[in-house]
Protein backbone atom coordinates (compact mmCIF):
# COMPACT_ATOMS: atom_id res chain seq x y z
CA UNK A 1 0.00 0.00 0.00
CA UNK A 2 1.46 3.58 -0.99
CA UNK A 3 1.67 5.96 1.36
CA UNK A 4 -0.98 7.93 0.04
CA UNK A 5 -3.62 5.14 0.51
CA UNK A 6 -2.00 4.58 3.67
CA UNK A 7 -2.72 7.70 5.28
CA UNK A 8 -6.46 7.88 3.41
CA UNK A 9 -7.24 4.70 5.33
CA UNK A 10 -5.93 6.18 8.75
CA UNK A 11 -8.20 8.99 8.12
CA UNK A 12 -11.00 6.64 7.68
CA UNK A 13 -10.17 4.23 10.70
CA UNK A 14 -10.25 8.22 12.40
CA UNK A 15 -13.61 8.79 12.29
CA UNK A 16 -15.60 5.88 12.10
CA UNK A 17 -17.20 6.13 14.86
CA UNK A 18 -18.76 9.50 13.88
CA UNK A 19 -18.93 8.56 9.86
CA UNK A 20 -22.72 7.62 9.85
CA UNK A 21 -24.04 10.85 11.84
CA UNK A 22 -21.68 13.36 10.26
CA UNK A 23 -22.77 11.89 6.99
CA UNK A 24 -26.46 11.85 7.95
CA UNK A 25 -25.56 15.58 8.70
CA UNK A 26 -23.83 16.86 5.98
CA UNK A 27 -25.81 15.31 3.05
CA UNK A 28 -29.05 16.46 5.08
CA UNK A 29 -30.05 12.78 4.36
CA UNK A 30 -30.47 13.13 0.85
CA UNK A 31 -27.74 10.88 -0.36
CA UNK A 32 -29.70 7.78 0.91
CA UNK A 33 -32.36 8.58 -2.32
CA UNK A 34 -29.43 8.62 -3.97
CA UNK A 35 -28.42 4.88 -2.65
CA UNK A 36 -32.02 3.33 -2.68
CA UNK A 37 -32.44 3.99 -6.59
CA UNK A 38 -28.88 2.89 -7.65
CA UNK A 39 -30.54 -0.46 -5.67
CA UNK A 40 -33.58 0.01 -7.53
CA UNK A 41 -32.44 0.24 -10.93
CA UNK A 42 -29.72 -2.08 -11.12
CA UNK A 43 -31.49 -4.97 -9.05
CA UNK A 44 -33.88 -4.71 -12.65
CA UNK A 45 -31.48 -5.68 -14.66
CA UNK A 46 -30.45 -8.99 -12.74
CA UNK A 47 -34.42 -10.53 -12.04
CA UNK A 48 -32.51 -13.86 -10.27
CA UNK A 49 -33.24 -15.19 -7.01
CA UNK A 50 -30.00 -16.43 -6.23
CA UNK A 51 -27.30 -13.55 -6.28
CA UNK A 52 -23.99 -12.56 -4.75
CA UNK A 53 -23.76 -8.67 -4.08
CA UNK A 54 -20.73 -7.12 -3.13
CA UNK A 55 -19.86 -3.52 -1.67
CA UNK A 56 -16.62 -2.10 -2.29
CA UNK A 57 -15.61 0.48 0.05
CA UNK A 58 -18.44 -0.60 1.92
CA UNK A 59 -17.64 1.64 4.93
CA UNK A 60 -19.96 1.33 7.43
CA UNK A 61 -22.29 -0.98 5.39
CA UNK A 62 -24.81 1.84 4.42
CA UNK A 63 -25.10 0.70 0.99
CA UNK A 64 -25.22 -3.42 2.23
CA UNK A 65 -28.11 -2.42 4.23
CA UNK A 66 -30.14 -1.07 1.47
CA UNK A 67 -29.08 -3.98 -0.48
CA UNK A 68 -30.75 -6.11 1.95
CA UNK A 69 -34.08 -4.16 1.93
CA UNK A 70 -34.53 -3.86 -1.78
CA UNK A 71 -33.85 -8.22 -2.04
CA UNK A 72 -35.99 -9.38 1.01
CA UNK A 73 -37.80 -11.59 -1.49
CA UNK A 74 -34.25 -13.03 -2.65
CA UNK A 75 -31.33 -15.01 -1.33
CA UNK A 76 -27.96 -12.91 -1.17
CA UNK A 77 -24.65 -13.55 -0.16
CA UNK A 78 -23.16 -10.25 0.37
CA UNK A 79 -19.60 -9.76 0.22
CA UNK A 80 -18.32 -6.26 2.00
CA UNK A 81 -14.95 -5.23 1.28
CA UNK A 82 -12.98 -2.20 2.91
CA UNK A 83 -9.43 -0.99 3.31
CA UNK A 84 -10.40 0.58 6.93
CA UNK A 85 -10.47 -1.97 10.18
CA UNK A 86 -12.23 0.82 12.00
CA UNK A 87 -14.85 0.93 9.22
CA UNK A 88 -15.48 -2.86 9.16
CA UNK A 89 -15.39 -2.77 13.02
CA UNK A 90 -18.63 -0.32 13.00
CA UNK A 91 -19.86 -2.48 9.92
CA UNK A 92 -20.03 -5.33 11.72
CA UNK A 93 -21.93 -4.18 14.46
CA UNK A 94 -24.60 -2.64 11.91
CA UNK A 95 -24.93 -5.66 9.89
CA UNK A 96 -25.15 -8.29 12.96
CA UNK A 97 -29.01 -8.81 12.65
CA UNK A 98 -29.14 -8.94 9.09
CA UNK A 99 -31.82 -11.76 8.53
CA UNK A 100 -30.87 -15.16 8.65
CA UNK A 101 -31.15 -16.76 5.27
CA UNK A 102 -28.86 -13.81 3.76
CA UNK A 103 -24.86 -14.50 4.50
CA UNK A 104 -22.54 -11.37 5.27
CA UNK A 105 -18.95 -11.65 4.63
CA UNK A 106 -16.71 -8.57 5.57
CA UNK A 107 -13.04 -8.09 4.25
CA UNK A 108 -10.25 -6.21 4.64
CA UNK A 109 -8.96 -5.80 1.39
CA UNK A 110 -8.23 -3.00 -1.40
CA UNK A 111 -10.70 -1.85 -4.31
CA UNK A 112 -7.66 -2.42 -6.57
CA UNK A 113 -6.65 -6.03 -5.19
CA UNK A 114 -10.00 -8.25 -4.26
CA UNK A 115 -7.97 -11.53 -4.18
CA UNK A 116 -10.38 -12.41 -1.35
CA UNK A 117 -13.20 -12.60 -4.42
CA UNK A 118 -13.47 -14.96 -6.61
CA UNK A 119 -13.20 -14.10 -10.59
CA UNK A 120 -16.72 -14.51 -12.19
CA UNK A 121 -18.56 -15.07 -9.30
CA UNK A 122 -20.53 -11.81 -8.50
CA UNK A 123 -23.95 -10.48 -9.85
CA UNK A 124 -23.84 -7.19 -8.50
CA UNK A 125 -20.84 -4.74 -7.57
CA UNK A 126 -21.05 -1.58 -5.88
CA UNK A 127 -18.96 1.18 -4.47
CA UNK A 128 -21.01 4.11 -3.30
CA UNK A 129 -18.77 7.68 -2.62
CA UNK A 130 -15.27 5.09 -2.58
CA UNK A 131 -13.91 5.18 -6.07
CA UNK A 132 -12.24 8.67 -5.60
CA UNK A 133 -10.09 7.00 -2.70
CA UNK A 134 -8.69 4.49 -4.62
CA UNK A 135 -5.52 5.90 -5.62
CA UNK A 136 -5.01 3.26 -8.32
CA UNK A 137 -8.55 3.45 -10.25
CA UNK A 138 -7.65 1.99 -13.29
CA UNK A 139 -6.32 -1.49 -11.36
CA UNK A 140 -10.14 -1.30 -9.42
CA UNK A 141 -11.90 -1.14 -12.54
CA UNK A 142 -9.65 -4.01 -14.00
CA UNK A 143 -10.81 -6.03 -10.69
CA UNK A 144 -14.15 -5.16 -10.87
CA UNK A 145 -14.30 -6.29 -14.11
CA UNK A 146 -12.41 -9.58 -13.01
CA UNK A 147 -14.80 -10.49 -10.35
CA UNK A 148 -18.26 -9.68 -12.41
CA UNK A 149 -19.74 -12.38 -14.06
CA UNK A 150 -20.91 -11.69 -17.52
CA UNK A 151 -23.93 -9.60 -17.61
CA UNK A 152 -23.26 -8.62 -14.10
CA UNK A 153 -24.15 -4.80 -12.87
CA UNK A 154 -21.47 -2.61 -12.01
CA UNK A 155 -23.02 0.53 -9.79
CA UNK A 156 -21.09 3.73 -8.86
CA UNK A 157 -22.13 6.35 -7.28
CA UNK A 158 -19.84 9.39 -6.46
CA UNK A 159 -19.36 12.57 -5.95
CA UNK A 160 -18.57 14.85 -9.06
CA UNK A 161 -16.68 17.70 -10.57
CA UNK A 162 -18.26 19.74 -13.26
CA UNK A 163 -15.89 21.57 -15.50
CA UNK A 164 -18.53 24.76 -16.52
CA UNK A 165 -19.81 26.28 -13.45
CA UNK A 166 -22.69 27.63 -12.37
CA UNK A 167 -23.92 29.77 -9.81
CA UNK A 168 -25.77 26.58 -7.79
CA UNK A 169 -21.73 24.92 -8.37
CA UNK A 170 -20.27 28.25 -7.06
CA UNK A 171 -22.42 28.11 -3.67
CA UNK A 172 -21.87 23.62 -3.21
CA UNK A 173 -18.34 24.95 -3.27
CA UNK A 174 -18.72 27.80 -1.12
CA UNK A 175 -20.66 24.76 1.19
CA UNK A 176 -17.70 21.69 0.78
CA UNK A 177 -14.66 23.97 1.05
CA UNK A 178 -16.13 26.28 3.72
CA UNK A 179 -19.26 25.01 6.22
CA UNK A 180 -18.87 21.26 5.30
CA UNK A 181 -15.25 21.21 7.38
CA UNK A 182 -16.14 22.84 10.02
CA UNK A 183 -19.23 20.96 10.92
CA UNK A 184 -17.61 17.63 9.91
CA UNK A 185 -14.75 18.71 12.68
CA UNK A 186 -16.99 19.20 15.34
CA UNK A 187 -18.69 15.91 14.87
CA UNK A 188 -15.71 13.56 14.03
CA UNK A 189 -13.17 16.07 16.42
CA UNK A 190 -10.88 15.65 12.63
CA UNK A 191 -10.91 18.55 10.23
CA UNK A 192 -8.51 17.41 8.17
CA UNK A 193 -10.76 14.50 7.26
CA UNK A 194 -13.63 16.53 6.33
CA UNK A 195 -11.10 19.54 4.63
CA UNK A 196 -10.03 16.50 2.28
CA UNK A 197 -13.86 15.63 1.03
CA UNK A 198 -13.60 18.87 -1.17
CA UNK A 199 -10.11 17.95 -2.60
CA UNK A 200 -10.95 14.53 -3.16
CA UNK A 201 -13.86 15.63 -5.22
CA UNK A 202 -11.97 18.42 -7.04
CA UNK A 203 -9.07 16.04 -7.74
CA UNK A 204 -11.20 13.08 -9.67
CA UNK A 205 -11.61 11.54 -12.66
CA UNK A 206 -14.45 13.81 -14.67
CA UNK A 207 -17.54 11.41 -15.49
CA UNK A 208 -16.97 11.14 -19.22
CA UNK A 209 -13.41 10.08 -18.24
CA UNK A 210 -14.61 7.72 -15.95
CA UNK A 211 -16.97 6.22 -18.34
CA UNK A 212 -14.73 6.35 -21.02
CA UNK A 213 -12.42 4.22 -18.84
CA UNK A 214 -15.30 1.63 -18.04
CA UNK A 215 -15.86 1.22 -21.99
CA UNK A 216 -12.24 0.15 -22.71
CA UNK A 217 -12.56 -2.22 -19.42
CA UNK A 218 -15.05 -4.38 -21.00
CA UNK A 219 -18.25 -2.77 -19.86
CA UNK A 220 -21.49 -1.30 -21.41
CA UNK A 221 -22.98 1.36 -19.90
CA UNK A 222 -26.43 1.14 -19.09
CA UNK A 223 -27.11 4.54 -17.58
CA UNK A 224 -25.45 8.12 -16.45
CA UNK A 225 -27.56 10.20 -14.22
CA UNK A 226 -26.41 13.12 -12.18
CA UNK A 227 -28.11 14.69 -8.79
CA UNK A 228 -28.46 17.82 -7.41
CA UNK A 229 -27.63 19.94 -10.28
CA UNK A 230 -24.47 17.57 -11.57
CA UNK A 231 -23.29 16.83 -7.40
CA UNK A 232 -23.53 13.54 -7.59
CA UNK A 233 -23.82 10.78 -10.05
CA UNK A 234 -24.87 7.34 -10.92
CA UNK A 235 -23.30 5.02 -13.56
CA UNK A 236 -24.68 1.42 -13.92
CA UNK A 237 -22.64 -0.39 -16.23
CA UNK A 238 -23.05 -4.17 -17.37
CA UNK A 239 -19.69 -6.48 -18.03
CA UNK A 240 -19.78 -7.35 -21.91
Amino acid sequence: MDNKQKKIVEMFDDIAPSYDLANRVLSLGIDIKWRKEACKESLELQPDKNLIIADIACGTGDMILHWKNFTKDKNVKFIGVDLSSGMLEVAKKKLQNIDQKNQVELFLAQAQDLGVIASNSVDILSIAYGIRNVVDVDKALEEFARVLKQNGVLVILEFTKKHKKNILDLLMGFYTRKILPYIGGMISKNYAAYRYLPDSIEGFLSTDLLVSKLEKEGFDIHNVKSYSAGISTLIIAIKR
